[in-house]
């Protein structure tokens, strides 16, 4: 079985939205950083990581959300996720890793894209 991985972006009011899908991973998370790389070199600084269709993150994945969130801190910018609680099997596998290693309080979780984007960023 092929999972396609995915990136999607988009913009819901002041927030740029990265909606990603598939699997996270040593492959696919050069994907995601220079994504959220060309983000911020747009000038969008208050960014939504939709990760509820990732169905697999491994330690790089986990560095590339830390990564992100480094970057955007340092330009004074806002990382949100969007990792469901609930779902198909236990809720977001990202969810659990993130849980697992103890780094999920580094992260403002939302349980879905619109109380991810429903609050306005706070001005830089």
């Amino acid at each position: 079985m092929v999972v396609t991985f995915k990136v999607t972006d988009s913009e819901q009011g002041a927030w740029a939205v990265l909606q990603v899908s598939g699997e996270l991973d040593l492959m696919t998370s050069p994907v995601l950083r220079q994504r959220v790389h060309d983000v911020v070199a747009e000038g969008r600084h208050s960014l939504v990581l939709d990760l509820s269709q990732v169905h697999f993150c491994d330690s790089s994945g986990v560095g590339v959300l830390i990564a992100a969130r480094r970057l955007l801190r340092s330009c004074q910018g806002r990382l949100r996720l969007v990792l469901p609680a609930q779902g198909a099997v236990d809720g977001s596998h990202v969810n659990r890793v993130l849980g697992a290693l103890g780094v999920r309080r580094l992260f403002d979780v939302h349980a879905d894209l619109e109380g991810a984007v429903g609050e306005e960023p706070l001005s830089a």
